[in-house]
């Protein structure tokens, strides 16, 4: 209980920081899911040969 109440003091008392903590977590998710998805496209699709339009 004592980490919740650090992590609820620190990130989520403030309006301010709560928004800013929203902010950056959607930032990072957003960086860390494309970039998992781009090495999941290019596992998949290793030594396949795509030809141009």
């Amino acid at each position: 209980m004592a980490l919740g109440g650090k992590v609820y003091n620190l990130l989520f008392r403030r309006t301010s920081t709560f928004a800013l903590t929203i902010v950056v977590g959607a930032v990072v998710f957003e960086r860390v899911f494309d970039q998992g998805a781009d090495a999941l496209y290019e596992y998949m699709n290793h030594g396949a040969i795509l030809s141009p339009p």
